[in-house]
């Protein structure tokens, strides 16, 4: 459960990439890394479906590892990543989650700007089909293109990760993670405003002080 969470966070990192002259899916991961690195800001909205149960958010990135995703959900809850500790804000339980990351823990969590990388060392990574835009879902007008990412060991967290690349504005659209168990996770990403204004303010978090705070809970059994 906890490297799932992990592998969830380090999703949100890939959500928004681009691509240019597509030749390989492998060509590609490194063309869509590279244009991700030079991102120095963006927000968008984000649709979450974990197994059924959605949610909606807006989530806003700042260079080089800030993050956060706002839920519309009664209460609010939270996920923060201010370059030094995730936080994982459950205002329904009354929680607060907290993990250190160091180098070493960005690495193993793919929240670090090598975070594309790691994924393409533990996925082979392919089209779906081919590099040819199909709609996103049946009848839409936006085109994607679809590459899939396959564990390489039975540790990941993910048995597959399918990415839609808007074929116009090179972004991700959906990441659709499925776990062995046979689990979905879906995010929808979109109205993306890139390398926009954002404050640092953005990414302080002041947890009302009637909460139960848990550290370490990526790693701990």
């Amino acid at each position: 459960m906890k490297k799932l969470v992990i592998c969830l966070a380090g999703l949100l990192f890939a959500s928004t990439l681009a691509f240019s002259q597509i030749v390989t899916a492998s060509s590609y991961f490194n063309d869509v890394s590279d244009y991700y690195a030079k991102l120095n800001t963006y927000r968008c909205e984000i649709e979450v479906d974990s197994d059924g149960r959605a949610m909606k958010g807006n989530l806003v990135y700042s260079r080089p590892q800030f993050i956060k995703v706002s839920f519309n959900v009664k209460g609010g809850q939270i996920l923060l990543f201010d370059g030094t500790t995730l936080q994982l804000y459950l205002p329904g339980q009354e929680t607060l989650l907290q993990q250190p990351i160091n180098e070493k823990t960005a690495d193993d969590a793919s929240i670090s700007p090598r975070g594309l990388t790691l994924f393409k060392r533990y996925y082979t990574i392919a089209f779906e089909t081919d590099a040819t835009p199909v709609p996103l879902d049946e009848g839409s007008d936006v085109k994607v293109v679809n590459i899939m990412l396959y564990r390489r060991a039975s540790s990941e967290a993910f048995e597959s990760i399918k990415l839609s690349i808007d074929s116009e504005s090179k972004l991700i659209r959906r990441v659709v993670a499925t776990t062995p168990q046979g689990g979905v996770y879906r995010f929808d990403m979109k109205n993306y405003r890139l390398n926009v204004p954002v404050s640092n303010g953005e990414f302080y978090f002041e947890p009302p002080a009637y909460i139960t705070s848990y550290n370490n809970f990526l790693f701990q059994e």
